[in-house]
């Protein structure tokens, strides 16, 4: 105790010491763990493994005329008896180089004393993560693996089957924080969700329950293999087994550990139940021997002939080899050679650098940095192929070593493969087996569909559209090529134009409301809601504007009908001005949307449902996508509020001139219609529109069928009648039953029938009196002479004038009705009228002739 105080109170005041040593001897020391009763008592075999790997140094003349030589003592892992074990080994002759240490809580006490005398601990049995810090142990190195060298093997298996969300649980043991907290960094890097981490002391039960709750898929366990059973049990208990699940347990527990202590510990499963929640778990454990029994090491040996040797040498020291009674670390064996190989070999390099300054490694001492820097430096690249595999430093100063992984299949423990840390190099052989025959999930998958329209629907909408545009695209070169004729000419046939441009527009937005996430990308989807806001809305414009301002201007004309007797001259660059204002309208309002406040894809989301594939683990998240903007309710109630007054306005207006009929706008009533058909559609389908937003084959249907059906009829009621003049008379005949707005109302028309009949009737009269005048003056001739002559001659005048005028009348009443007929020179009142005087006249002369003849 006296020597501790001692030794502690020159650590702290820092007071060097030098020794004169050999010059061609480089002296190290060694703590090895042997006759202690308690913690890990390793160098039982380890300085056995030591003392072969010197041999083999000093034979092989690896530090080039120099011989490497250990002086050592036991600690039994107690880490106040390996510190006086260090600090006899440094103020003792001779001076040492390097420390070699073993047990993780003697080389913790060591490591961080060593910096203070400017040496390298090297620890060949030492798996602590907290060993890991390198601001707190700056000058450790080990070739014993960490317990974090799992860490990225796990990682890499993850990767592997695609698990990016797991949960940990832990027991409360120093060394499994500091490996948890490793796995944590870890993950972080490589985009890893840890959903939650559960600990406990010694009772799982509600650190289980809690996974379970989480939802947890993939689960790290860290607990020594007692805890382990009891959370086995408990996972049997609340089924987080099975083909939905994957354990990660620690592979150094004994191969069958689930099936031990079961009674002695308490544990409440069966032995049946505990190999079922066991079933399919995956262990990793660093390997601690080279697996390629053939393979030369740079010793010269492979690693079978090592293992031969050193049971040799156990065997001459009492050890039962052949009973396979090994001592303790006979599995850390390699380790504490390939350190020994480690440390020569750092030397060798260091030695060569000095040379080149001209200065010697013995000339080191506590205080030389310089050397203690060039010792560092070299052990930390240092890499070499050795018994326990290949040898590797991290910048932390751990052993990079290989991972051996296993899955328990039908109760065994199956080898999987090995991975390679420092190459970052996966050997698999493809002999892993999953319950259920897939590989688990590493959650219950949530997979978004994308709502999109039925093929069908569409593919029908978008043939009923090509129809219409066919159909507008004829008619346009109708009307222009019958421009000339008057049924179209006293239409406006610019405004039918325009009326039919706009139906195309409107028509060709049904292509683009069928375009969603099936057939263009979402990086496409907010230009498309901008063009065909654009052309369904410009489309509306021209087609309704053109209808709007022909009966704006029937309205205007009967006005001022009534208020003036003089007909004024129609002004068509007013009817054109009425389409150019909204049309500017509709544009300005569109811009400042595109510019301020412009569309884009909003995505709707609606509550999971279940996939009609039952065994699946997965949720089905529907989504439907939606032309929208920040402020969209504001820009659609403005376009909504525009459109909806311009509807009122020509329903208004439609129904004030429901009864007017003017030549220069022979298609009023049948624009009319047209308009009530728009808006009584439109004044449906918004409704609808917004009750099936979020039915994307309903409300497509709606909008197509809206837009199909006001166009189609606004076509056929404007339309028909025109082609059906056209075709029924080349030559432009005015009167025609399917133009009653040309100037005859129906009516009008069967008066004009009667008339014709009475006419008829006359015609018959005159000719049979005319007849009787002959056969009269046939007889009158015969009975007077010629004295008679004279009379007869008056008379003769008299018929001849009497015919004259009968027939002048009836000419007369052709040519009234006529004219009546082409709306020219008379008015329907003046032609009744006339033709009822003329017929009361004829009756008059044909009676007066009756009573002349009669005398």
């Amino acid at each position: 105790m006296i020597q501790l105080v001692i030794n502690i109170f020159v650590l702290l005041n820092n007071v060097p010491f030098s020794f004169q040593e050999d010059d061609n001897v480089l002296h190290i020391g060694g703590i090895f763990p042997i006759g202690g009763k308690g913690g890990w008592q390793g160098g039982q075999a380890c300085e056995p493994a030591v003392r072969l790997a010197l041999e083999d140094v000093n034979k092989n003349s690896v530090l080039s005329g120099y011989q490497l030589k250990l002086h050592w003592n036991d600690s039994e892992c107690d880490p106040g008896l390996g510190a006086s074990v260090m600090y006899d080994l440094l103020y003792n002759k001779p001076q040492k180089l390097m420390l070699l240490a073993g047990c993780s809580t003697v080389c913790t006490t060591v490591a961080e004393a060593a910096k203070m005398w400017n040496l390298v601990v090297l620890c060949y049995g030492a798996s602590s993560p907290a060993l890991s810090d390198r601001n707190r142990f700056p000058t450790l190195f080990r070739t014993h693996p960490s317990a974090t060298v799992h860490s990225p093997t796990r990682i890499t298996l993850m990767k592997k089957f695609g698990w990016y969300r797991i949960a940990i649980l832990q027991q409360t043991e120093e060394v499994f924080i500091s490996t948890v907290e490793d796995i944590e960094l870890r993950c972080k890097q490589n985009g890893i969700e840890i959903i939650t981490r559960q600990s406990f002391v010694s009772d799982p039960a509600d650190a289980v329950k809690n996974l379970r709750r989480q939802d947890a898929r993939i689960i790290v366990g860290l607990f020594y293999v007692v805890a382990a059973r009891k959370v086995l049990c408990e996972m049997y208990k609340q089924q987080l087994y099975g083909k939905s699940y994957v354990w990660f347990f620690i592979g150094w527990y004994e191969d069958n550990w689930f099936e031990l202590n079961l009674d002695k510990e308490g544990i409440e499963c069966t032995r049946e139940q505990m190999r079922i929640a066991a079933e399919g778990h995956i262990t990793t454990e660093a390997l601690m021997w080279n697996q390629n029994i053939n393979q030369k090491t740079v010793s010269g040996m492979t690693s079978e002939d090592f293992r031969q040797r050193l049971e040799n040498v156990l065997r001459s020291e009492g050890y039962a080899i052949d009973r396979h009674r090994y001592p303790e670390g006979y599995q850390e064996a390699p380790l504490a050679y390939d350190a020994v190989w480690a440390v020569a070999l750092a030397f060798n390099k260091t030695m060569s650098i000095l040379e080149k300054q001209g200065k010697s490694i013995t000339s080191f001492n506590y205080n030389n940095k310089e050397i203690a820097d060039h010792i560092y430096s070299a052990i930390n690249s240092t890499q070499f192929l050795g018994i326990s595999g290949w040898v590797a430093f991290s910048s932390q100063g751990d052993r990079i070593a290989l991972t051996q992984i296993e899955q328990v299949i039908d109760g065994k423990y199956v080898k999987l493969g090995y991975y390679d840390t420092q190459s970052d190099n996966l050997t698999w052989f493809d002999k892993e087996r999953w319950i259920g025959g897939k590989i688990p999930q590493d959650r219950t998958v949530i997979r978004r569909v994308l709502r999109t329209l039925s093929i069908p629907l569409l593919i029908c909408m978008w043939v009923i559209t090509t129809i219409g545009i066919l159909v507008a695209v004829s008619l346009i070169i109708f009307n222009v090529l019958n421009h000339h004729r008057r049924v179209i000419a006293q239409s406006y046939p610019a405004c039918n134009t325009i009326m039919l441009s706009g139906c195309v527009l409107s028509l060709s937005s049904i292509y683009l409301f069928g375009l969603d996430g099936q057939i263009i990308s979402s990086a496409v989807f907010p230009n498309i809601c901008q063009i065909k806001t654009w052309v369904l809305s410009i489309g509306f414009t021209l087609g309704y504007g053109a209808m709007y301002s022909k009966v704006w201007r029937v309205h205007r004309l009967h006005t001022s009908q009534k208020k003036n007797a003089i007909r004024k001259a129609l002004q068509p660059w007013k009817m054109y001005s009425i389409v150019i204002f909204l049309l500017g309208v509709d544009v300005a309002i569109l811009f400042l949307w595109q510019c301020m406040d412009p569309l884009k894809r909003d995505i709707q989301v609606f509550p999971m449902e279940n996939p009609l594939n039952s065994n699946d683990d997965i949720k089905i998240r529907p989504e439907l996508e939606h032309c929208k903007s920040v402020n969209h309710n504001f820009w659609l109630s403005l376009t909504l509020s525009y459109k909806g007054l311009l509807l009122l306005f020509g329903l208004f207006v439609s129904y004030e001139t429901r009864s007017v009929k003017l030549r220069q706008i022979n298609d009023s009533r049948y624009v009319g219609m047209s308009i009530y058909n728009v808006v009584v559609t439109c004044l449906i389908t918004a409704p609808v529109i917004m009750v099936t937003a979020s039915q994307q084959d309903a409300s497509f249907a709606f909008v197509a069928l809206s837009v199909i059906f006001c166009c189609f009829l606004s076509m056929a009621l404007i339309f028909v009648p025109k082609v059906i003049e056209v075709i029924r008379d080349p030559h432009d005949k005015p009167e025609s039953k399917y133009n009653p707005d040309a100037g005859m109302s129906k009516e009008d028309e069967d008066k004009y029938k009667r008339l014709i009949d009475e006419n008829k009737q006359l015609a018959a009269k005159i000719k049979e009196k005319e007849d009787r005048l002959k056969q009269l003056k046939s007889d009158l001739a015969s009975l007077r002479g010629d004295t008679d002559k004279t009379e007869l001659k008056w008379n003769d005048e008299s018929q001849l004038t009497e015919h004259s005028f009968l027939s002048q009348s009836v000419n007369k009443d052709t040519l009234i009705v006529a004219d009546f007929i082409t709306g020219e020179g008379t008015s329907d009142s003046a032609f009744i009228a006339g033709t009822t005087t003329l017929n009361v006249i004829f009756y008059q002369r044909c009676a007066s002739k009756i009573s002349i003849v009669g005398k």
